[in-house]
């Protein structure tokens, strides 16, 4: 697994580091002191599983940012992991694209959930936003709806279809992750969210509601 990690702070992105590598796989983590920096590593690896950014760093215009990079980079799914609680600003950033908002002041198991959440195809929507009463409440549906961007009408991402056709044909995690080029730890969390998403708990039931609802054996893409 491949993630950018963009943080004008060093000893932020050594805590930062220490966190990423209790993933379920090993993680490759590329760093980047300022936005512009952080741009040229997303096009010159366009692998990467991840992009985590602090937008209140050097080259970066705020919560503008993302919906900058999410147009240069819409493969790459960002999380935001900031300073900033208000509820105005997690929500602007979750507008332009972000799939994730974490405090800097949150715990490690808080971090590692809502980035293996992203990873798995899924959206991070802070607790912060979720407890406050009014708009934030009403968007939140319309939110995820958009969020979830590439999904098909059963939920399931591009990157999930593909893994469900290959596991359907047969296919191991290992023989997948070769087939798609994505580590195999990857391929592991994508399965898990294709099980999550069809309600089911093994390779055979998952191909069986795969032809059953038509995603397989027919022009799906």
């Amino acid at each position: 697994m491949k993630i950018l990690l963009m943080d004008d702070h060093a000893l932020f992105r050594d805590g930062m580091r220490y966190v990423l590598q209790q993933l379920p796989e090993a993680v490759e983590i590329l760093e980047a002191g300022n936005f512009h920096d952080g741009m040229k590593l997303a096009a010159q690896h366009p692998e990467l599983d991840l992009a985590l950014l602090d937008l209140n760093m050097p080259g970066s215009e705020g919560p503008i940012s993302i919906r900058f990079f999410h147009q240069r980079y819409p493969h790459i799914p960002v999380v935001v992991v900031s300073g900033e609680e208000g509820r105005g600003y997690m929500e602007k950033v979750m507008n332009y694209g972000a799939m994730g908002f974490v405090c800097k002041s949150s715990a490690a198991p808080v971090m590692l959930s809502a980035l293996n959440l992203v990873l798995s195809g899924g959206v991070y929507i802070p607790p912060q936003m979720l407890r406050q009463p009014g708009a934030m409440a009403e968007k939140q549906p319309e939110m995820i709806d958009r969020r979830s961007l590439n999904t098909n009408e059963y939920g399931l991402t591009q990157r999930q279809m593909q893994v469900l056709s290959h596991l359907a044909a047969g296919l191991s995690n290992k023989e997948i992750a070769e087939a798609i080029n994505l580590a195999e730890g990857t391929v592991k969390i994508h399965v898990a969210a294709v099980y999550q998403t069809l309600r089911v708990s093994n390779r055979m039931e998952a191909a069986r509601m795969a032809e059953k609802l038509g995603l397989i054996g027919t022009s799906h893409g």
